[in-house]
């Protein structure tokens, strides 16, 4: 598989959301940059950093500690959270990170995906796509469109887009197991995509059931800062596909 341990930053500090809720904040650790560190000391090559407090404002806040992650460390990051310009996605690129998550723009200013995906390729470009109840929600889950999450990945695949990170708010810091279903059709009614399963992953046998599935991509959050899956657990499944 392809996993990616996620840090949420939130005011220079790792924390986790209930639900994506801001008044419902832990503190997983005050050095983020510690953090990524330990990730990359497991054997894990990729990290997936979310700028909590950028996708409130609309604007990257937590740019700092983003780039001392992508200089110190040799993990393969993307990065999500309040990007809405070509600008912030050309200044995140030149830091060195991977590839940039576009959510909410996605759905409010397609054309941005469009010219990104030609200036810089689907490589770089991934469209995050977060909702309840199969409708995508926005603005750091703040808003709820009703727009359906297949239509926006049929709008967005016509453009180029390849990679879709796809978040079921309600499962998000539950440890109530990812939406595999929605994924399933999801990759089914798309089947050139990637899709990467993100929220509620509870342990290692929710990604083996993902994998087996044909969801072969995953963030991993709440699961690993509650215990119920290591960092070595982690790496072996992305060395090992025979472990599947």
């Amino acid at each position: 598989m392809k996993l990616y341990p996620a840090i949420d930053l939130k005011n220079g500090r790792s924390v986790r959301l209930y639900q994506g809720q801001f008044d419902q904040e832990t503190v997983v650790n005050n050095s983020p940059l510690q953090q990524a560190k330990q990730i990359a000391a497991a054997g894990l090559t990729n990290l997936h950093l979310v700028d909590l407090d950028g996708a409130k404002d609309g604007r990257p806040v937590n740019q700092a500690i983003i780039a001392a992650i992508v200089e110190q460390t040799p993990l393969q990051v993307e990065i999500g959270g309040g990007i809405r310009t070509l600008a912030q996605i050309e200044t995140y690129l030149n830091l060195g990170v991977t590839r940039v998550i576009i959510g909410s723009a996605a759905l409010t200013d397609p054309e941005l995906v469009t010219t990104a995906v030609k200036k810089f390729g689907a490589a770089k470009i991934v469209v995050g796509i977060d909702g309840k109840q199969g409708k995508v929600a926005t603005e750091g889950w703040l808003a709820q469109s009703q727009v359906t999450m297949a239509d926006l990945v049929a709008a967005m695949q016509k453009v180029g887009v390849q990679t879709f990170i796809v978040t079921d708010i309600e499962r998000d810091g539950t440890l109530q197991g990812p939406n595999q279903a929605q994924l399933v059709e999801l990759a089914a009614q798309f089947p050139m995509a990637t899709f990467v399963a993100s929220g509620g992953v509870r342990d290692a046998r929710d990604l083996k059931n993902l994998a087996a599935a044909g969801i072969e991509h995953a963030i991993v959050g709440k699961a690993l800062y509650a215990g119920s899956v290591t960092l070595a657990e982690l790496a072996e499944l992305s060395r090992n596909k025979s472990e599947l």
